[in-house]
């Protein structure tokens, strides 16, 4: 019987298809960083094929009746790039830039981050060209019912699993659920994660993204022989991942000396008050005008003389442009793809150490594990289980691709690659070829 981790020669696939070449943006930037570890490890251009190319997408369109009785037209996507290791997991993202070519990288991403974490979820990711802002709730109530039912055939808790992301909540999912569940013609709790408690979603699942990003963090402090209380913190991004991770931080003991926002930044040496500052955003909704800090610019945030900087708002803000003045020794992704290649490369020269996105945001989505499985059981744990079994697995994953980074001599990017894209390839390779 032959090695299913050895690559079979037989195989002689073109390369990787026209439409999914590198190209700039998100996309470019996960195939580029696919095409290294399929080269490290060796796989022939059938697998890199396969690895490379969505399993299926969806581009679907959205007419809108808003409530003065005009109609406008939106554009939905969904793309599950990889189920060999389950059903596809991705979260629903509502901004106006998203096209396809996002989506696909957001995908593929989620298929690493699953497999990284030993999830038996495939990755997928869905969005919706639309501003969320600029609509009232019964809008966006239309918006994403009519979303739901266009791509219905391609979701369900055996098929695809939704999740909150960029401009969607917890509302959002109970919207997507009681959608199929109504034309499925009874409720299914298990067709999105993220939802409201009271439909069957999970404790802690709000600020599980938070928490990984946090569990992440002290994993690497620690193998540097530092924790916590040690550092200080910068985090660039105060929504739903940044908000509460500053304030994790600080309760560890970090001093979180920047915090920004899409409006601008703020920036306190020793600390910000974080109490303070959770009730000005509060009631302001935003950090800008905090007076517990000096105000600076998001660009200036990245490049603070600190020792850990979160990117947890969108892609790409660490750059060729300003990787070279980064000061952080660690830099977290709290964000999906907030670091270009090329600025990676650049970090990893001067000896940071980047903690990547689908290791150190990857608490979302285990917790979205937690709330499958706890809503196909129809039993739910505690809150201090579902702590205990997030923190147990974000700290074993960061061993194993720690492990991984040691053994072959590279990043943690890299490592975290090579141990997840395996993962993927052993499953295509034990499942076969379907005729």
């Amino acid at each position: 019987m032959s090695d299913p981790t050895v690559p079979d020669p037989t195989i002689t696939t073109p390369p990787v298809p026209a439409d999914t070449t590198p190209s700039d943006g998100p996309l470019g930037t996960a195939l580029g960083q696919l095409d290294g570890a399929i080269r490290r490890l060796g796989y022939d251009p059938g697998m890199h094929a396969m690895l490379a190319a969505p399993r299926r997408e969806i581009h679907v369109a959205i007419p809108l009746r808003r409530d003065d009785g005009t109609t406008e037209l939106f554009h939905g996507y969904r793309v599950q790039h990889n189920i060999s290791r389950g059903p596809g997991k991705g979260g629903l993202r509502y901004h106006p830039a998203v096209d396809i070519d996002e989506v696909r990288a957001l995908a593929m991403w989620m298929t690493w981050k699953c497999a990284v974490v030993e999830l038996p979820y495939g990755g997928a990711k869905g969005g919706v060209a639309i501003d969320p802002r600029g609509y009232t709730s019964s809008e966006l109530e239309r918006v994403t019912r009519r979303y739901t039912s266009e791509i219905m055939p391609m979701i369900g808790p055996e098929h695809d699993i939704m999740a909150p992301d960029i401009g969607t909540d917890e509302r959002t999912m109970a919207w997507v659920m009681d959608t199929y569940s109504v034309n499925r013609g009874h409720t299914i709790p298990a067709v999105v994660t993220g939802k409201p408690l009271e439909v069957g979603g999970s404790l802690g699942r709000a600020t599980a993204t938070s928490r990984g990003v946090v569990h992440a963090t002290r994993a690497a402090l620690h193998e540097a022989g530092h924790e916590l209380h040690d550092v200080r913190v910068a985090v660039q991004g105060f929504g739903k991942v940044g908000g509460p991770a500053a304030t994790m931080y600080a309760d560890a003991g970090a001093r979180v000396e920047a915090v920004s926002d899409e409006n601008g930044a703020i920036y306190r040496p020793g600390g910000l008050d974080m109490p303070r500052l959770r009730e000005y955003v509060a009631a302001s909704g935003t950090v800008v005008g905090f007076d517990g800090g000096d105000p600076i610019t998001n660009d200036e945030l990245l490049t603070l003389d600190v020792d850990v900087l979160v990117p947890a708002a969108v892609e790409h803000v660490l750059t060729a442009d300003n990787a070279a003045d980064v000061k952080a020794r660690w830099v977290v992704e709290g964000a999906n793809g907030p670091t270009t290649g090329e600025a990676d490369a650049l970090l990893t020269e001067r000896g940071v150490t980047v903690v990547p996105d689908i290791l150190a945001n990857a608490g979302g989505v285990v917790v979205s594990y937690f709330e499958w499985v706890q809503a196909q059981q129809a039993y739910w744990w505690t809150e201090a289980e579902i702590e205990q079994k997030l923190a147990e697995r974000m700290a074993h994953a960061y061993a194993e691709v720690s492990e991984m980074a040691r053994r072959e001599h590279v990043s943690l990017r890299d490592g975290a690659l090579l141990l997840s894209v395996r993962r993927v390839a052993d499953a295509h390779r034990i499942r076969g070829l379907y005729p």
